[in-house]
């Protein structure tokens, strides 16, 4: 990719091209997601980011469908320099843009699941890349279902403070049961998926490896990484991260936090090391903004969106350069 000519504000409208980035105010201008151009051609990308604001399958507080607007509205202090601590700018290696937000009719929540996965569908088969924004964690069984059609029964690599198995009676639109189900329906294999950051309860491990929190905290994040390496090999994988694996001193604005969780530094260690993973597709979900302090929550979220494009950056042949002792 070339350098584009530089522009004074609002590139997410005024760019003529997806390559590099130029400096904004970080304090005004179009929000997009990193500043990315806001597109739906899906033949200039490499990386589509879209926004699937839903949140009535949640059990607690509600607020993640504002989850996508205050995740981009956080990114864009991420879009002045190089990545850190990367070293280099990943809009020089990929191409992304913002495809904007799956139309979600409030007044019909009983389509959502099927408008998630339509709209996903498109996305996906043009070959680009889908990252999506949160939403409650429901969100990702239609992302599941559309990237199984293409890919075929996924390994699951799951950051959550819950396992999100519980049963239920196989039509309720509820943010704990829809891995099961997906599992039922033979989207996900769980031989070969693995959840990371588990705090909380549940009577069957349906076969998933289960990394608990505690775990992570004893073995480190590097352990972490060669258990995903291990169970994951080269299968694709789709990677979702919850917020709430974070601890709530690290993301309050989510709608079941729970104690005992990862750092963000913790999570950000963890998604930087799966060059050598086989990931289709990725969200990061559960950001509500209104229990939110400091936008800290949608931060971490978009940082760990923002990271997981470097990444598809270094796979793209894009060299580290660390600055200083990262």
């Amino acid at each position: 990719m070339t350098k584009r000519e530089k522009l004074e504000g609002d590139q997410a409208f005024r760019s003529p091209q997806l390559a590099g980035r130029d400096l904004e105010m970080t304090f005004g201008g179009a929000v997009s997601f990193l500043r990315r151009n806001y597109t739906r051609n899906l033949d200039v990308a490499d990386i589509v980011v879209s926004g699937i604001p839903f949140d009535m399958a949640t059990s607690n507080r509600p607020g993640a469908r504002f989850g996508p607007r205050a995740i981009r509205a956080a990114s864009v202090g991420l879009a002045e320099l190089d990545a850190y601590p990367w070293g280099f700018d990943p809009f020089d290696h990929v191409g992304v843009a913002d495809y904007g937000d799956c139309f979600i009719d409030y007044g019909h929540p009983e389509e959502a699941p099927a408008r998630i996965e339509s709209h996903a569908d498109t996305i996906i088969a043009s070959d680009t890349m889908m990252v999506s924004l949160g939403g409650d964690h429901y969100v990702t069984y239609p992302l599941l279902k559309a990237h199984a059609k293409k890919f075929g029964p996924l390994a699951l690599i799951h950051f959550d403070a819950h396992c999100d198995t519980w049963d239920d009676d196989g039509s309720r639109m509820d943010h704990g049961s829809m891995f099961l189900r997906a599992l039922q329906e033979g989207i996900i294999d769980p031989s070969r998926s693995v959840q990371i950051g588990l705090r909380t309860y549940n009577s069957s491990e349906h076969g998933f490896t289960i990394l608990g929190a505690p775990w992570v905290h004893r073995e480190g994040v590097p352990a972490v990484l060669e258990v995903i390496a291990d169970v994951v090999g080269d299968s694709a994988a789709y990677l979702t991260f919850d917020v709430d694996c974070l601890d709530p001193a690290f993301a309050p604005g989510t709608g079941t936090p729970v104690s005992g969780g990862l750092t963000t530094a913790q999570g950000l260690e963890a998604i930087r090391g799966l060059t050598d993973i086989n990931v289709v597709g990725m969200d990061v979900v559960e950001v509500a903004p209104p229990y939110d302090v400091s936008e800290i929550t949608a931060l971490a979220a978009a940082t760990i969106a923002h990271d997981f494009i470097c990444v598809q950056a270094v796979k793209a042949g894009a060299k580290p350069q660390p600055y200083g002792r990262p």
